[in-house]
């Protein structure tokens, strides 16, 4: 079966949740210059600054990678960029973080939430630990957004009101619960490439890394497969509005 396109005709603002600097830039940033592209507003949250992430010093490499990522969200269009101060390495899932990640949701407004996976295993391997609790965070925190009764000081003290997202989407594979994609083939495509390319320092201290012009254009087009087109990116998509097809079901019966 062909998988359909994400329904981006419908987006307005999305903000993507992230433990790292570069979390994005793995192809999911091709993405994102496309919705850029199309006047769609991105913006990115990132809950460490990656300073465990290098050999060097952490201050030093918090300053680097923070640097790096304002360079690779240039390159997609991206200029709404928050950076938190949570540990990197150590990211703790818990109300804190929640939190946090509620009070930018209420900030910027998205009609659709962006966010890493959360299971254990993958088709790579075990996820990283951040990784993990970044995304099941966020998946609370879309929720917690729009209650006003959860963290209630931010509508209260920072006059932030409650905010529902209609849209949560996670990275996926067409053979692991992919449900939607979004063509990336041409200037996406290569803007994606160069935004991973922006990590310079980062990526020249792991060794033996691809180049990102090496491997980004086989995973899209190994995605585009499942949509018919040279290049794609996938996603499993939720719309939080509509009801369980459960109950649909249920009702239709």
């Amino acid at each position: 079966m062909t998988l359909p396109a994400l329904p981006e005709e419908s987006f307005r603002r999305v903000l993507c949740v992230v433990a790292h600097p570069d979390d994005m830039e793995y192809g999911t940033s091709a993405a994102v210059a496309r919705w850029t592209t199309r006047g769609i507003e991105v913006g990115y949250l990132l809950l460490t600054r990656g300073e465990a992430g290098m050999p060097n010093p952490p201050e030093e490499t918090a300053r680097l990678r923070v640097a790096e990522q304002q360079a690779a969200c240039a390159v997609v269009g991206v200029q709404h960029l928050t950076i938190l101060e949570h540990p990197d390495g150590v990211l703790v899932y818990g109300l804190d973080l929640r939190r946090d990640i509620c009070r930018e949701i209420r900030r910027f407004k998205p009609d659709t939430v962006l966010s890493s996976g959360y299971a254990i295993e993958t088709p790579y391997g075990f996820d990283q630990a951040d990784h993990r609790a970044a995304g099941l965070a966020t998946l609370d925190a879309v929720r917690d957004a729009g209650n006003r009764w959860v963290f209630p000081e931010q509508v209260d003290d920072e006059e932030l009101e409650p905010h529902s997202v209609r849209w949560l989407i996670v990275p996926g594979l067409a053979d692991f619960g992919a449900t939607h994609g979004v063509e990336v083939t041409g200037e996406p495509l290569r803007r994606g490439v160069a935004s991973l390319k922006a990590h310079a320092a980062y990526l020249a201290a792991l060794p033996d890394h691809p180049a990102p012009e090496d491997f980004i254009p086989k995973f899209t087009a190994m995605s585009g497969k499942a949509m018919d087109v040279e290049h794609a990116v996938l996603f499993r998509a939720h719309d939080l509005q509509a009801p369980p097809e459960l109950f649909t079901e249920a009702v239709q019966d």
